[in-house]
């Protein structure tokens, strides 16, 4: 069974250390009693989700996991979010079993606040999916020229770790320019009124200010920022189901075969779902591998990499060491 959730918002002290790294954060899922599930009937996997979560709003679409989860006498609940970090704000505090992707920059956040989460894939890198875009009549033509500007991007995002390796690439860092920290529906109506001189920003919305405000790429992750997609776990129930993520591990790995052999095909389906045409969708889709891997030793140095990058610059309130998260490894 699959339903969308609504919220509830109570506070704890990690909801407000995450707030606080500036998440649009969303109002947390009520919490459930995975031993109330099972005393009750079949015990419920909680999946956090984005827009950008193709493989797994593939595998919802579907109800895949709902019929190979049905054997372990599993079901299914489906919650949406904006954003990476209120996406991880709810695993932290018990309200998710399994996240879809998030972008690379947003796990480092989840463990500076003490999050207990456990990596269990990854999809490899899709460099070009997230760039900084200008207007198409902007006089900016280089990073360097972003000095003094207003640039909008989520805080947290893989957006945002692209922002801080461009600007480093140019002799800059973030105290040069002026942050706009939006949402990217806001960001994307602040960059259409020009209130703001760039944004940072990933497929499918990078597509589409490119089809729709012929938005011009400034630079993009290209020898920059891998921008590797993670899924990820609530360490407890990493512990005690690796049974379901083997089962989800296996669903992902085909949905995503599957989307990159039927490009035309997977953007027919998924444009509706997400209120963008096809063909911005399909062009959104070539940018992403969706190869859906194991998480492996470059990642995890990337991820500290990040980490150290934004600890540099106090983005995050402390250092994080990747290494001591666990890693699911498929059978």
């Amino acid at each position: 069974m699959s339903h969308e959730s609504d919220a509830t918002r109570g506070p704890t002290r990690r909801r407000l250390v995450l707030a606080g790294l500036g998440s649009a954060a969303l109002p947390l899922l009520s919490p459930l009693s995975h031993a109330a599930n099972v005393a009750e009937g079949p015990e419920t996997l909680r999946i956090g989700y984005q827009k950008s979560s193709t493989l797994m709003i593939w595998l919802k679409s579907r109800e895949t996991l709902e019929k190979a989860l049905a054997p372990l006498k599993v079901s299914v609940q489906w919650h949406e979010f904006t954003s990476g970090l209120p996406l991880l704000e709810s695993l932290n505090v018990n309200n998710l079993d399994l996240t879809a992707d998030v972008a690379d920059a947003v796990p480092p956040f989840a463990l500076a606040a003490g999050a207990q989460l456990t990596y269990y894939a990854i999809e490899t890198p899709s460099p070009t999916a997230q760039a900084i875009v200008v207007r198409q009549d902007s006089p900016i033509r280089t990073v360097a020229q972003l000095k003094g500007q207003r640039v909008a991007f989520a805080k947290g995002a893989g957006a945002h770790y692209l922002l801080v390796e461009a600007l480093a690439e140019a002799g800059l860092s973030v105290r040069d320019i002026e942050p706009a920290y939006l949402t990217p529906a806001d960001a994307r109506a602040a960059f259409e009124r020009g209130s703001v001189a760039a944004w940072v920003i990933w497929d499918p919305f990078l597509a589409a200010v490119q089809r729709q405000a012929n938005a011009r790429i400034l630079r993009d992750g290209t020898k920059l920022a891998s921008y590797r997609r993670f899924y990820l776990a609530a360490t407890p129930y990493a512990k005690r189901r690796p049974d379901v993520l083997a089962v989800v591990y296996d669903a992902l790995r085909r949905a995503g075969d599957w989307i990159k052999r039927n490009p035309g095909p997977a953007a027919a389906w998924h444009a509706p779902l997400i209120g963008l045409d096809p063909a911005t969708v399909e062009a959104a889709n070539l940018r992403r591998t969706y190869q859906v891997q194991a998480v492996d030793a470059a990642s995890l140095e990337e991820q500290q990499r990040i980490a150290d990058a934004f600890a540099a610059q106090s983005i995050l309130p402390r250092k994080v060491t990747v290494a001591a998260s666990p890693v699911w490894k498929p059978v």
